[in-house]
């Protein structure tokens, strides 16, 4: 290659020099109705760069004739069926520093920025056909420090457009070659590799070691966050996390990333580790992604200064992002609150005292040591990060609460960020967000009860459920929000349905010292009728605009269809009437109810599956209801008769 002193290679760094500036720097100015005009530009100073490499290595070529026979294409290694390569490059080719092999080198990076350049600008096709020419380059050479980082940067290009085109096992391949030749070049080089950028560059401006380092790392940092988007496509969720939890780290390390995006991704894996339970992964994360997010707000890193929102524009994404990542600490708390209640139910669900105290006895003095083995592969952040990860990770539990102090402890966490959730996504303007947000507070006060012994209290955290979602259920629109409606009418039947059995367990326990009075009966009935009331409104809310019930339920309403049906019916038989019209009046109400869910049932065999304990139950009520309806018939008949012939009989 000619002298790097020459005014004819010095005319060539300008020209990259100045490419560069226009792709990364000044096409971020570009009018809308010319959105690529610098990167337009910017292909133009590449082309000049390859033809004029071109015609150098014409002028060499002639005195070297290893260059031109590879060249000449005469030597063509068999193709890999994944991305055109015979192996990860380190066995064959020329040196990556030999004349040869630093040209193809090269020619194969200004292809590589033409490819990306064209991707850029939506051309794929051209796009492709550029990356996969700097491939062909790269068979010439082994893999070696002046060129390892060309190798994992087309891959990692190709890896992108494959998978931008759902080709994922193809992009599959390309991430993964690029992997392991950063695998094994660190294993067997580990000095920090020549930048890409450096080809075109004067000695006097070429890289610092930490620099190279710095970019090199980056790039496999790059192809580990594609691997985590490729394998979560191809349903490897496990891989994916591990792949996603590596580049976070990495990101960090690096100090190369944006922190509320960071912070999001970091939340958004938080989800994972918490539906498969595990929590202290979990926690860590959200810990994290809450500290970093605060780092929006202040001096930005190198990615995020190269925003360009207006600032007004840039502080509602950032108070949207943070109560996004409220929200995802909700989900925390909610479902370690839930597994503790489906760990400690017995099998009428309630709290399983033994069970409670087995596992209190089993975990004392394991807590560290389950600690300390899991938690030094998770660490995020760096010395000016870490004391205050794990400072808000010592304010929630990450063990299953087993009794109602940590549950509290975890509920009021939870709580919190409800509260921070809810200053964002109110309910003008975020209608869907808002409700969601309500309900996951309702089911916090429902796990959160399940641990409460006081029975009293435990219907007071039930109404505290009615309170938040009664006045919302009431005021939606039917026409614009009918399955958010249709959910809340469900939920609310469900909470007047468990305070009912709880002011009946109240009773039950009274019983033997006073009768019920009639305050009580009066409390039963309302929350009896309360909890028919809404299941019937959900049921209405399946009806035609007729009012005519459907024939057939489809699928997604077929089961609660049937259970309100079913609980419709037990309802209406525990009302307490001291008239025994209305007593016969709600007995038929109830008989007519259980009728329907048999009837459904056998005339939809495939039904029966999905309610199976209810369909047995309503057949046993079947029959026995109308034993205790003729029972109440011939009672009323004979109060009614006159008293000489109740005499009489």
């Amino acid at each position: 290659m000619a002298s790097l002193g020459s005014v004819e290679w010095r005319a060539i760094c300008d020209k990259f020099t100045t490419a560069q500036n226009l792709t990364e720097v000044e096409s971020r100015n570009d009018p809308e109705n010319d959105p690529f005009r610098s990167k337009y530009k910017a292909r133009e100073l590449l082309r000049e760069i390859y033809c004029s490499l071109k015609n150098f290595e014409a002028c060499e070529g002639e005195d070297d004739s290893g260059g031109s026979s590879a060249e000449s294409g005469d030597q063509r290694p068999s193709e890999d069926p994944v991305d055109g390569q015979t192996d990860d490059g380190y066995d064959r080719g020329f040196s990556g520093d030999s004349p040869a092999g630093l040209r193809a080198s090269k020619l194969g990076a200004v292809e590589y920025y033409l490819g990306v350049n064209h991707v850029d600008t939506e051309e794929l096709s051209a796009g492709q056909e550029h990356l996969m020419n700097c491939m062909k380059l790269l068979e010439r050479c082994r893999v070696s420090p002046e060129n390892v980082s060309l190798f994992i940067h087309v891959r990692n290009q190709l890896g992108i457009l494959w998978a931008g085109r759902d080709e994922t096992e193809t992009a599959q391949g390309f991430l993964e070659t690029a992997e392991s030749i950063y695998q094994r070049y660190i294993k067997e080089e580990g000095s920090p590799p020549t930048d890409m950028t450096e080809y075109f560059t004067t000695e006097a401006n070429l890289l610092t070691h930490q620099d190279r380092t710095k970019r090199f790392e980056l790039a496999y940092t790059h192809t580990m966050y594609y691997l985590a988007q490729v394998y979560k496509n191809l349903g490897q969720t496990e891989r994916a996390a591990t792949y996603c939890h590596s580049t976070l780290q990495r990101q960090l390390r690096l100090n190369q990333y944006n922190p509320m995006e960071w912070a999001l991704n970091a939340a958004t894996l938080s989800q994972y580790y918490i539906t498969k339970g595990r929590y202290m992964e979990g926690r860590h994360c959200l810990s994290a992604a809450t500290v970093i997010s605060a780092l929006a707000g202040e001096a930005p890193s190198e990615a995020a200064a190269q925003e360009s929102e207006t600032e007004c524009e840039r502080r509602e994404q950032l108070r949207q992002k943070r109560a996004d990542i409220a929200r995802c600490w909700i989900k925390y708390c909610l479902n370690l609150l839930q597994d503790a209640k489906k760990l400690l139910e017995d099998n009428i669900g309630e709290l399983d005292v033994d069970r409670q105290e087995e596992l209190k006895r089993a975990r004392r003095g394991e807590e560290e040591e389950e600690e300390k083995g899991r938690k030094s592969a998770l660490l995020f952040g760096s010395e000016d990060t870490f004391d205050s990860i794990a400072s808000l990770e010592e304010k929630v539990r990450f063990l299953i609460p087993l009794d109602f102090t940590e549950a509290r402890a975890v509920f009021l966490v939870g709580q919190t960020y409800v509260t921070q959730a809810k200053d964002y996504f109110q309910i003008d303007g975020y209608v869907t967000d808002h409700i969601e947000i309500l309900q996951d507070h309702s089911a916090l006060f429902r796990a959160l009860a399940f641990f409460e012994e006081d029975l009293e209290r435990r219907c007071k955290m039930h109404k505290r459920r009615v309170d938040m979602l009664e006045p919302i259920c009431l005021d939606l629109n039917a026409q614009y929000y009918l399955l958010i409606r249709r959910q809340l009418m469900f939920e609310l039947a469900e909470i007047y349905n468990e305070m009912m059995d709880l002011k009946l367990s109240l009773a039950n326990r009274q019983a033997d010292t006073q009768s019920l009075d009639n305050h009580t009966i009066k409390k039963f009935n309302h929350l009896c009728s309360a909890s028919a009331k809404y299941f019937q409104m959900f049921l209405d809310s399946l009806c035609s605009p007729e009012g005519k019930f459907p024939e057939h339920l489809e699928e997604e309403v077929l089961r609660p269809a049937l259970v309100a049906q079913f609980r419709v019916a037990r309802l209406y038989s525990r009302l307490i009437s001291t008239s025994p019209s209305a007593q016969m009046d709600n007995l038929d109400k109830s008989l007519n109810c259980y009728k329907y869910v048999v009837q459904y049932c056998e005339a939809h065999p495939e039904a029966a599956a999905a309610v199976e304990t209810e369909l047995e139950l309503s057949k046993e009520m079947a029959g026995l209801l109308p034993l205790k309806i003729n029972r109440l018939k011939a009672k009323m008949v004979v109060n009614s008769c006159p008293s000489e012939l109740t005499d009489c009989v």
